[in-house]
């Protein structure tokens, strides 16, 4: 599925991964993806060429610990209140 241009899942999906210390590749296993393909989908889904279907993004969020919400987040102070009431549960 190609993704929207102005999709913030790109720029969320990488300010998280990158909070969790994961490279790309450990993410995409994390999640349930091959680890031959791993690095390659998690790549394109940071890039914006692909988007996920919404089962992938559920397996990210949850490795990532943040609500799907947050990935799809277009203002960056919401994004911040969406990740910190998540860390007041």
């Amino acid at each position: 599925m190609k993704t929207n241009d102005e999709s913030p899942f790109p720029k969320r999906l990488k300010e998280a991964r990158k909070r969790k210390g994961l490279s790309q590749k450990q993410l995409g296993i994390f999640a349930g993806m091959d680890e031959f393909s791993a690095s390659a989908r998690m790549n394109q889904y940071e890039k914006g060429v692909h988007s996920p279907d919404f089962k992938t993004v559920k397996a990210l969020a949850k490795v990532l610990d943040v609500p799907t919400a947050f990935l799809f987040c277009e203002e960056d102070e919401l994004a911040i209140q969406i990740t910190q009431y998540r860390a007041n549960l």
